[in-house]
C-alpha cells in the first residue's frame, strides 16, 4: 500500500503518508519535527507493517492548529488519522520527544486500539504544574510568530535553523532532508507558530499526562519499549530508565546515537517496533 495526502481530523487538514503492508504502525515525531524526519525508517519496517506518518497540525505539510495541544487532545488525534484513513485495528505506536507523551496518552485513552508502545527518547516531566493563563499564553506564542513572520524570519532563518537543530540533535552527521523539503516547510509562518504552540503548552501537556496516568491504567499484556540514546548522558538515561520502570516497559539504551534517533539508529527503531534485536534486523537487510 502506498499512500499520501490529507485528512481532516477535528476540521484540520493533516498531512498523511501510508506505506507498506501488514499490521499498523504510526509513526508521530517530534516537536517542529516533520513526516520526512521517519524515512530512514519506513524502509525497515514497510515489508513488515502498514506505516503510517503524519503532521501535526503546524507541522510538515499540515494546517495552523485550530486549537492549543493537550495530552488527550493529542491522543484523540492519533486515533482519528487512523479513522480517517479507514484503519481501525489495533496498531503499534511509535512517538519521539514529546510525542512520547502523545503514545502514553493514547496507550491510556484508546487501550484497546493500541498493539504496542514505543517511546523514542521521550520527553520526561516527573513534576510537571499546569502554567497559569493558558489563553494568554496561546495568544502570546501566535503574536509572536504572526511578528515573526511578518519580519520575514521563517524565510531567512527557518531552514538553517532546522539544519542546525539537526546536526546538534545527532550524534554524528548533518540533515539529511532534501533541500526542497526542508524550504517547503520550515521556511513558513505556519511550522514556526506551530512549534511556538506546541513549546508553549509543553508543561501542560507533561502535567495532564501525570494526570491521566492517575485514571487511566495502560492496557494489559500491551508491550512498551523506552529507547533511550546513550549521548544523552548518565543523568538523562537514568530519567529514562525510571520512565520505562513506571510504565512497565523494557528500557534500552541505544548505543552511537543523539536525540533524533531515527536518523542515527534507524534500525534500533525498527527493531524495538518488530519485537526483534537490532543486530537480527540488520543481517536481514
Amino acid at each position: 500500500m502506498s499512500w499520501s495526502g490529507f485528512v481532516r481530523v477535528g476540521g484540520v487538514p493533516h498531512h498523511a503518508v501510508v506505506e507498506g503492508d501488514g499490521p499498523v504502525c504510526v509513526l508521530s515525531a517530534g516537536l517542529a519535527m516533520s513526516w520526512f524526519d521517519w524515512d530512514p525508517v519506513v524502509p525497515l519496517l514497510a515489508p513488515h507493517r502498514t506505516v503510517v506518518r503524519f503532521d501535526r497540525p503546524g507541522h510538515g505539510l499540515s494546517a495552523p492548529a485550530a486549537v492549543p495541544p493537550s495530552a488527550a487532545g493529542e491522543a484523540h488525534r492519533i486515533a482519528g488519522v487512523l479513522d480517517a484513513l479507514g484503519l481501525q485495528g489495533p496498531a503499534a505506536v511509535v512517538g519521539h520527544s514529546i510525542a512520547g507523551f502523545h503514545v502514553e496518552a493514547f496507550a491510556r485513552l484508546h487501550p484497546s486500539r493500541t498493539a504496542a508502545a514505543v517511546l523514542v527518547d521521550s520527553s520526561v516531566e516527573e513534576h510537571a504544574h499546569v502554567p497559569a493563563a493558558p489563553a494568554v499564553r496561546t495568544a502570546a506564542a501566535r503574536a509572536l510568530g504572526t511578528a515573526l513572520g511578518a519580519a520575514g524570519a521563517p524565510a531567512a532563518l527557518g531552514p538553517l535553523t532546522r539544519r542546525t537543530v539537526v546536526r546538534l540533535s545527532r550524534a554524528s552527521g548533518g540533515d539529511p532532508a532534501p533541500p526542497a523539503l526542508v524550504r517547503r516547510c520550515y521556511a513558513t509562518t505556519r511550522v514556526l507558530q506551530g512549534a511556538l504552540l506546541e513549546n508553549t503548552h509543553y508543561r501542560a501537556v507533561a502535567a495532564e499526562l501525570l494526570a491521566l496516568r492517575e485514571r487511566h491504567p495502560l492496557p494489559d499484556g500491551v508491550p512498551f519499549a523506552v529507547l533511550a540514546a546513550a549521548a544523552g548522558g548518565a543523568c538523562w538515561l537514568d530519567r529514562q530508565r525510571a520512565l520505562a520502570e513506571r510504565l512497565g516497559a523494557r528500557c534500552e539504551a541505544v548505543a552511537s546515537s543523539g536525540h533524533l534517533m531515527m536518523l542515527d539508529r534507524p534500525d534500533a527503531v525498527a527493531a524495538a517496533v518488530l519485537g526483534e534485536p537490532a543486530a537480527a534486523l540488520r543481517k536481514r537487510g
